[in-house]
């Protein structure tokens, strides 16, 4: 999983450029319909990332006659891929917050807790719309006594993937194989 997945970089970009983006900002949408109905932030977020997935899609589903097989199957397992990461997150979530809960903490108190004073900033972290630093994640493991394994997705992306298989073959150790797992992407 891309671990620095940002919506803002979206945003500030203008565009979305790969299918796996297209359907990480269709979930930052769904996250953002929640939220805007509370704050105004979330809600210029969600105005303007829904003009950049429509663009998305005039320019890459518009025309039938572009749609080949191979533009379906890349969808499809970019579709699985931004679900695993999105359930990932939920989960993360969920942990992380029942863990506040049993300390007597608020999502409020673990932000000034990480050094983030604005209330909206650690509404973006806890629902994957900013990602964690890894500090945060290493304070929050220390703190909560959660599991990195929980905190710290362990996908691969398929770019990473080739990287590493690619890096292994120039060592010339076919001993060393990259694992392939449900957490790592093909």
């Amino acid at each position: 999983m891309k671990t620095d997945f940002d919506i803002e970089k979206i945003i500030d970009k203008g565009i979305i450029t790969n299918e796996l983006d297209y359907e990480r900002a269709l979930i930052a949408d769904r996250k953002l319909r929640l939220l805007a109905k509370d704050d105004l932030h979330f809600k210029n977020l969600r105005f303007k990332l829904r003009d950049i997935i429509e663009k998305y899609e005039n320019s890459e589903w518009s025309d039938a006659d572009k749609i080949t097989d191979k533009k379906l199957l890349e969808s499809e397992k970019s579709e699985r891929i931004a679900e695993l990461e999105r359930l990932f997150l939920e989960n993360r979530k969920k942990i992380i917050r029942k863990q506040l809960k049993e300390l007597e903490l608020t999502q409020e108190n673990l932000g000034l807790i990480l050094g983030h004073k604005s209330k909206t900033y650690m509404s973006e972290l806890m629902n994957g719309i900013k990602p964690f630093t890894l500090r945060d994640l290493i304070v929050i493991n220390r703190l909560l006594k959660i599991e990195i394994a929980v905190l710290i997705p362990a996908f691969l992306s398929k770019e990473d993937q080739t990287k590493v298989q690619e890096a292994v073959i120039k060592l010339g150790k076919p001993k060393i194989k990259l694992t392939s797992d449900d957490l790592v992407f093909s």
